[in-house]
């Protein structure tokens, strides 16, 4: 189903560009927050639940999405964090049915939170069947004694690292990290991972454990794939993360010298390598990136996209929904590849790292389960999975290679992009008017060749349904004027 929405800014608005958020794709528990369940396959501007300049990041799970604003605004339900009678400068407000309560002890001293969620309690229709709820963890940092971890949910694996396996029904505070100085949290499937401010990475959860056991026999598993507790990773002792990232099976950090190192089950050549299942962190090694230092990744539930110094974006991993931007070359999936000039053996291509040249130069990337946004040139582009039209195409087939968003067109300017599992967020800066409550129209034209005919007929009909609109509107007002008498 194709929505389309238009607003009216007041006269204090019109002097200068608004902002305003903008949500398309899966809606089964009113995700995108729009006020109803279907579907939408093409961008729609939401109702103004917080003032969307405040907005510093957009973020969405299973079924449930997040705005975490950066000054005050007017929040709207999920969290209002208050210290000593002061309101604090973070908020987050939850705009989807799947929301959490959250529940701290008053007088708690802390002064921000983080909110991160991965999915709902109840599986969703939308999504493969193992993804559900993993947990919910809380971060909240910025506090006297260098930051605590909140954390609740499923906890069937250890996942939430309190030392048992019981379910947690309220956010609770995360015993072995008090006094610890926490700078990121990332949840896989069945495990997290977290990272300090001193560049060292945590992980915790048994849920690897048994794919290790089987991929790995006849190895010891190190300690933190088998605790229930906040366990150091192995091997990366000798370096500095900067970020850690998870997929459903699969884990990575970023040092500060530019190396990217990934753990984990590599069922899909997520991990850039050979083997089936990596017990310890290797790092992927830096040919495979042309050469050059990574400066930021992220991952999807089984694929990977980094970006290197200048600018070059790289995916690999699992690809058959389009996540990779790219398609395989061959329909087993398989080329030659040479080790050390050596050696010749066939290779998953999926596995191989390369770049995506249209990608260049990317200001901010977000990935989805199995889709993916950029901004590039302030311009939107999306790909990978779009069976409920998260890629904003006004069509529900998959996208194969990054294609800008073209109901998001100039003169917009996206200042921010965030994707659930199967829907996308974008904040847009919208050009300043020169009249009060003049109509801010979202532009849904095709260019001549857009390389997709499914795109052009969605955007038809959306074009097509507004004109049917206009056309009974005009009718109705005329009849209305007859039937009133002068």
């Amino acid at each position: 189903m194709c929505m389309a929405h238009k607003s009216c800014v007041s006269e204090a608005d019109s002097a200068a560009a608004a902002a305003a958020l903008f949500a398309w794709g899966a809606n089964s528990y009113g995700q995108l927050g729009l006020g109803h369940k279907e579907d939408v396959l093409l961008p729609q501007r939401l109702s103004n639940f917080c003032e969307p300049g405040c907005i510093k990041s957009v973020t969405g799970g299973g079924g449930h999405s997040a705005a975490v604003t950066g000054r005050k605004a007017k929040p709207s339900s999920l969290l209002v964090a208050k210290n000593q009678g002061k309101t604090c400068a973070l908020y987050i407000t939850s705009i989807g049915s799947g929301n959490v309560d959250v529940i701290l002890q008053r007088g708690s001293p802390w002064t921000a939170g983080v909110l991160i969620i991965i999915s709902n309690i109840r599986r969703s229709s939308l999504l493969p069947p193992f993804m559900c709820l993993v947990c919910c963890i809380l971060l909240l940092y910025d506090c006297p004694d260098g930051g605590s971890l909140f954390v609740c949910g499923l906890n069937k694996d250890g996942q939430l690292g309190l030392g048992h396996t019981e379910d947690v029904l309220c956010f609770t505070i995360c015993k072995p990290l008090l006094g610890c100085p926490i700078r990121q949290v990332a949840c896989g499937w069945d495990f997290t991972i977290m990272l300090t401010v001193s560049g060292s990475v945590f992980q915790w959860g048994t849920g690897l454990a048994s794919s290790g056991r089987r991929l790995c026999a006849g190895q010891t598993l190190p300690l933190f794939l088998t605790a229930k507790e906040p366990s150091r990773v192995m091997g990366l002792e000798d370096s500095t993360a900067v970020c850690v990232v998870a997929g459903s099976d699969h884990s990575a950090s970023l040092t500060d010298t530019g190396e990217l190192y990934v753990w984990g089950r590599n069922k899909h050549g997520q991990l850039a390598s050979l083997a089936a299942f990596l017990l310890l962190p290797q790092r992927i090694d830096a040919r495979c990136f042309q050469d050059e230092k990574v400066t930021a990744v992220w991952s999807g539930w089984t694929h990977l996209v980094a970006q290197t110094e200048t600018g070059k974006v790289f995916t690999w991993g699992r690809a058959d929904y389009g996540q990779l931007g790219r398609r395989l070359e061959s329909p087993e999936g398989q080329k030659p590849h040479k080790q050390d000039s050596q050696l010749t053996f066939w290779r998953p291509q999926s596995s191989v790292s390369l770049p995506l040249c249209c990608l260049t130069g990317a200001a901010k990337i977000s990935c989805g389960s199995e889709h993916n946004l950029a901004v590039i040139s302030d311009k939107c582009f999306s790909w990978g999975w779009n069976e409920h039209g998260m890629c904003g195409d006004g069509t529900e087939s998959n996208v194969w290679t990054p294609s800008p968003v073209q109901a998001l067109q100039s003169p917009s300017r996206i200042l921010l992009v965030g994707c659930g599992a199967g829907h996308s967020l974008a904040l847009c800066q919208l050009p300043a008017l020169s009249e009060p409550c003049q109509d801010v129209k979202v532009i849904y034209t095709l260019q001549a060749d857009t390389g997709n005919p499914e795109s052009q007929n969605g955007m038809n009909k959306e074009r097509n349904r507004k004109e049917r609109q206009s056309v009974t509107s005009t009718q109705s007002n005329s009849d209305r004027t007859r039937n009133e008498g002068p």
